[in-house]
């Protein structure tokens, strides 16, 4: 099976739209009570039910990308996310770039690139025996 792009382009589309949950969610998380109250606060918390919401439509993609491709070279896609993240917490939240989170983005888009670069390589299967067309005498 292969993956085709279309495929791809959904999962990165996934993965940006659940990123911005994830912003959402740390937003509303500032606004969460202890303990019964929370439940409420919770409940009528804005940013929370914005960043569920992103995170069930990233689920959408989610299901239309893994629908006509392979799970093992779609699934890492996700992880760039994190990726995502990284920039919306700098960009959001204020949050500073360090060696290691610069470190960890370098490995996660190794890790993407060789997961896609085994989704082609490798040697052909074996053709069948019966597959093999023997040359006329």
């Amino acid at each position: 099976m292969t993956t085709p792009l279309r495929s791809m382009l959904l999962m990165l589309v996934a993965s940006f739209i659940g990123s911005f949950g994830a912003v959402f969610l740390k937003a509303g998380a500032g606004r969460v009570h202890a303990g019964l109250a929370g439940i409420r606060s919770m409940l009528f918390n804005v940013r929370l039910i914005l960043g569920v919401g992103l995170f069930l439509l990233s689920s959408y993609f989610f299901v239309l990308g893994v629908k006509h491709g392979e799970l093992s070279v779609l699934y890492p896609l996700v992880s760039l996310s994190y990726i995502w993240a990284l920039l919306w917490s700098r960009l959001f939240f204020k949050e500073p770039f360090t060696k290691n989170k610069l470190a960890g983005l370098a490995l996660i888009l190794v890790g993407i690139a060789f997961i896609g670069m085994g989704s082609r390589g490798g040697a052909a299967p074996p053709r069948p025996a019966s597959a093999v067309v023997q040359p006329s005498k």
